[in-house]
């Protein structure tokens, strides 16, 4: 079994703890585990991505050829549309719908969406007014990892909140439980979607 995933973002939007998260649940589960080199600014405003392979068996390459993404994991929609080329016939975008709009020259958002719409299997969720439900404002990445556990093969929903446990506890229980049940909401949201279709 193996999932490969391409995380994209912006610079302070949380891609690297959710690649953290990721990696700390597989490897505690015995799975093998690449990470290709984090390309992209890290300050604000930036664009950032990963590589994340994960399988049962050894993995050969940190770098996922295009074509064969399993899962595009995107903290703002230009982003995952970046990615497309990627992206298997079966795979799954799991994006926030909020754009970040750091350059003069956006996209149309809507247009954005659409093209994104073609590409299938799609879960676009508002992950900051989720996570602003759920409590916790600064936790739309975990909402948004959330979401992603609906169709994550390899980990189950339980080893990633082990993983964010793991992650956040040097910061105390309250943060944990935080970013859990903004995890938990995300969950929730991406369940009712795939019922939907």
């Amino acid at each position: 079994m193996k999932e490969d995933i391409i995380l994209a973002g912006v610079g302070g939007q949380g891609i690297l703890s959710i690649a953290t998260v990721i990696g700390n649940a597989a490897v505690k589960q015995n799975l093998n585990l690449k990470q290709a080199e984090v390309h992209g600014m890290s300050q604000r405003g930036g664009d950032v991505q990963s590589h994340l392979r994960l399988s049962s068996s050894p993995i050969s390459s940190d770098l996922i050829p295009h074509g064969e993404c399993d899962l595009i994991i995107a903290m703002e929609p230009m982003e995952a549309l970046r990615y497309l080329p990627w992206l298997s016939k079966k795979g799954w975008i799991i994006t926030a719908t909020a754009p970040f709009v750091n350059i003069p020259d956006y996209p149309d958002i809507e247009a954005v969406k659409a093209e994104l719409g073609k590409a299938g299997n799609v879960i676009a969720l508002d992950a900051d007014a989720l996570a602003k439900e759920a409590g916790s404002p600064r936790s739309a990445n975990m909402a948004l990892l959330g979401a992603c556990a609906s169709v994550l093969g390899i980990l189950d929903a339980d080893a990633l909140r082990d993983g964010i446990r793991a992650i956040f506890g040097r910061k105390g229980e309250a943060i944990v439980e935080a970013n859990i049940k903004a995890f938990d909401a995300g969950l929730e949201f991406a369940g009712k979607q795939q019922l939907g279709k």
